[in-house]
């Protein structure tokens, strides 16, 4: 079963988020499905592809790229890195159409019956922040102070 998983949650990133096709998310996720988001909270499956859609619409380029995964028992881990230049509003936010500092983060799928029922992500939500202009570029230290 940890190899289907894996392949679930493998195509999930690559169909959804990388191509855009959001109907992954209902035929991989159990209808009562939850996904754990540090910027946007919890969410079902209808405010996840609103989440992918929005994402997508911001930075059409939007490129995920699984560094690692791995399954044990009902889980599957995912390090994952993701890029894309900022060519659409987002969170009120004018784009900058940059390409950002690439942000990282680690995803948790546990899986119910060959379906992802629950999905918590841990991400830099700060890089994305300061890519998208939300929050300015800290300063460098300087000597002496």
């Amino acid at each position: 079963m940890s190899q289907e998983n894996v392949a679930t949650s493998t195509r999930g990133l690559e169909e959804g988020f990388n191509r855009g096709n959001l109907s992954v998310v209902d035929e991989d996720t159990t209808e009562d499905f939850v996904n754990h988001d540090p910027l946007v909270g919890e969410q079902d499956r209808d405010a996840s592809k609103q989440s992918i859609a929005s994402y997508r619409q911001a930075f059409p380029d939007l490129h995920l790229t699984i560094e690692d995964i791995f399954a044990a028992d009902d889980k599957v881990v995912i390090r994952w890195s993701v890029q894309g230049t900022f060519e659409n509003e987002f969170m009120g936010l004018k784009p900058t159409h940059e390409v950002g500092d690439p942000v990282r983060g680690i995803t948790i799928d546990r899986y119910e019956g060959g379906k992802i029922a629950e999905s918590w992500s841990q991400w830099e939500t700060l890089t994305f922040m300061r890519n998208i202009g939300a929050i300015p570029e800290q300063a460098p230290a300087s000597a002496g102070s």
